[in-house]
């Protein structure tokens, strides 16, 4: 295996020609991780955490405690975004700390699963919970339907009006920066202000009780915390969503930290906020039972007005739908720069200076896992890869500091990261005893990218990388 140091940044007119546009501010930031994170999960989780932990102050502490590392998180990706202030985000980290294959590994993943698979869950989620006002948007009846080479695209009314959220939100992001920016920080300011709405009506005029929060106390074991705090942690995911555009962040180096404390921050107030209302709201017992809870507790606070909770989460998961195609697609474009990736995905628009063909990309590959039904079993099979990056990348400011002397990391400044990929570790250890098939499948899906690296490795030149300074440099392994 070869070591070979390559340049990322050479001269400043090669940089310009291959640059995003600075034009995200701080706000624009903390919008794309509240919207990144803030979704479906909040409503579903606390029934399973419930049942692990059954106690209500515990069920707090976890909260809390998940909380704390995803701010560990937040507080590590602000080092890694000020030391690589360039678009892609864990590409970009793994590439610089473990060589271009980690990294164009990390990005395969983020193309075939993590983003497009996202995308795709949360567009059938919108039409989903749309169909309880416009019935007919649900209809499983088959339109059209397709078999190529053992598989079958079958277009449903459903699947059509799911296909048509994600064009409209590609194209709002493809023609227009500004724009999409603006659509993005309204649905996010909209989920913000429903939970405000939410916790201040359930907890001032709401039909709860806190004799709910006095529940007897019961011996937990290690084991069930430790099972509790994984699902709270997917929750929590999306906190690195500023980590993708940090390109494009106004004075990168200086702001993207703030932008990823806040943003966490104001995630796990909303959290914390609303597993107490939860729990105000019904007793244990009953939460452990609920399937939505969000919608148990607000019939059991308001009773017939509480029609609340269905436009929250759709706005909620349009929000999520418009951040992933923000970010998702800088990843492939900054791939595409590097060489490591199809170069046409390294272009911008012309006219909108946007990574117009890496957004289509991800949205034509998100339309199709729609149409195959088939987004579920690739999230599953690539959940622990997910998580694993994010670990490594993170671990990867440890290599930094002993790499690097002018890399000036303090010890104090390490205990977050060293918090953070324990944390992950343990979740990854934990998915790979529980079901050690589905990690193995994983491992095959992420490893079926290497041929498409290889390929694009041996015809391409890299595009020198705009935002990082001449005398950084990346380890590109081969």
């Amino acid at each position: 295996m070869a070591t070979i140091a390559e340049p990322i940044a050479t001269t400043r007119q090669a940089a310009v020609a291959s640059r995003l546009p600075v034009s995200f501010s701080k706000r624009d930031g903390i919008a794309l991780i509240v919207s990144n994170t803030v979704g479906v999960g909040i409503l579903t989780t606390p029934a399973l955490i419930a049942t692990l932990v059954p106690d209500p102050k515990a069920i707090l502490a976890l909260w809390i405690l998940g909380g704390c590392l995803a701010l560990a998180g937040a507080a590590s990706y602000g080092e890694l975004a000020a030391l690589w202030p360039s678009a892609g985000g864990e590409y970009v980290y793994l590439t610089n700390t473990y060589g271009l294959v980690a990294g164009f590994l990390s990005g395969w993943t983020s193309l075939i699963a993590g983003f497009s698979g996202s995308v795709a869950a949360s567009a059938v989620g919108v039409i989903l919970y749309a169909g309880q006002y416009y019935p007919g948007l649900n209809s499983a009846r088959v339109l059209v339907s397709v078999e190529f080479s053992g598989l079958s695209l079958k277009l449903t009314l459903a699947s059509l009006a799911a296909a048509v959220v994600i064009l409209v939100f590609a194209v709002l992001h493809m023609v227009s920066t500004s724009a999409g920016k603006l659509t993005q920080n309204a649905l996010a300011l909209t989920v913000v202000g429903m939970v405000v709405l939410f916790a201040v009506f359930g907890f001032s005029v709401g039909h709860g009780s806190w004799s709910n929060f006095r529940a007897p106390p019961v011996r937990i074991g290690a084991m069930s915390w430790l099972l509790a705090l994984i699902p709270v942690m997917f929750t929590y995911s999306g906190w690195n969503a500023a980590a993708y555009v940090a390109e494009e962040v106004h004075g990168n180096r200086r702001t993207v930290r703030p932008v990823f404390t806040l943003g966490t921050l104001i995630v796990i107030v909303m959290y914390v906020v609303l597993n107490a209302l939860y729990l105000y709201a019904i007793p244990l017992a009953q939460l452990r039972g609920a399937e939505n809870v969000g919608e148990v507790a607000a019939r059991a606070l308001f009773g017939a007005a509480s029609n609340l909770i269905t436009p929250a989460l759709i706005v909620a998961l349009l929000g999520a739908i418009s951040a992933m195609t923000i970010a998702g697609p800088r990843v492939y474009f900054a791939m595409a720069r590097d060489g490591a990736f199809i170069p046409a995905f390294a272009h911008t628009s012309r006219r909108f200076r946007t990574p117009a063909l890496a957004i289509a990309l991800q949205s034509l590959w998100s339309i199709v896992l729609v149409l195959l039904g088939g987004f579920d079993q690739i999230l599953m099979y690539t959940g622990f890869a997910i998580v694993l990056s994010s670990g490594a990348a993170v671990a990867g400011l440890f290599l930094v500091r002993r790499r690097q002397a002018t890399a000036k990391i303090s010890a104090a400044k390490l205990v977050a990261p060293a918090v953070f990929v324990i944390a992950t570790t343990a979740m990854v250890v934990n998915t790979i005893v529980d079901d050690l098939s589905v990690a193995l499948i994983g491992v095959v899906l992420i490893a079926a990218g290497y041929p498409l690296y290889a390929w694009c490795r041996r015809r391409n030149t890299p595009t020198p990388n705009p935002d990082i300074d001449a005398d950084v440099t990346v380890v590109v392994q081969e």
